[in-house]
């Protein structure tokens, strides 16, 4: 039996249907339940940004959650297998017209993403005050309180809609299939057996 942690939205549709393919069944939350049981498997529907949390405490055995979440938070996890699904990037984006200048002095920076953007600046050895921001990122240029933002995109139109252009991007994301280590010990053939099953279906 492998617990599996799932991120409420497309992510867990598209991986259920996955499973679905694989073992020739439905698989499907009832209306806002957040665990659905089956003869092998226990599925948690979580927030996106605590499936790696749910797996690194080992309350989930093996989870999906995107390249850019883990980056983020940095739990020590075993990342399976990119499922290839959820492709986006984490760029800068800069009012339109302006252009990215890393010798500016006193950049200030908004974001929700504050480590990979840390990260980002000290590779370049730029130093950047970074405002956390949880929502509405696009609005800290336009009123003066960031120079540029960090955020994922995928199609660009959020950006576009608010006069806001892609500068350059720092990363590609997409989704992945992460472990627990003492799951992975402890459970080794079932968590490879799901890993090569999935890896069969979307690397046809």
């Amino acid at each position: 039996m492998l617990t599996v942690a799932l991120p409420k939205g497309r992510i867990a549709k598209d991986t259920l249907e996955i499973f679905g393919q694989i073992f020739g069944d439905e698989f499907k939350f009832d209306d806002r339940k957040l665990i659905l049981e089956t003869p092998d498997f226990t599925f948690l529907l979580v927030r996106n940004q605590d499936v790696a949390t749910y797996v690194f405490h080992q309350a989930a055995d093996i989870g999906v959650v995107g390249l850019d979440t883990l980056e983020e938070q940095g739990l020590d996890v075993i990342r399976l297998l990119d499922l290839k699904k959820g492709v986006c990037k984490v760029s800068i984006g800069m009012k339109n017209g302006e252009v990215l200048d890393l010798n500016k002095p006193d950049l200030k920076v908004a974001s929700k993403m504050v480590n990979i953007t840390k990260r980002y600046f000290e590779e370049k050895a730029v130093s950047v005050e970074i405002i956390k921001l949880y929502g509405s990122i696009e609005l800290a240029p336009l009123i003066g309180l960031a120079d540029m933002i960090v955020d994922v995109v995928e199609t660009g139109a959020t950006m576009k809609q608010n006069g806001l252009s892609v500068v350059e991007d720092i990363m590609t994301s997409s989704t992945y299939l992460i472990a627990n280590k003492n799951s992975y010990i402890a459970k080794k053939d079932e968590v490879l057996d799901i890993y090569e099953k999935i890896n069969g279906i979307i690397n046809k």
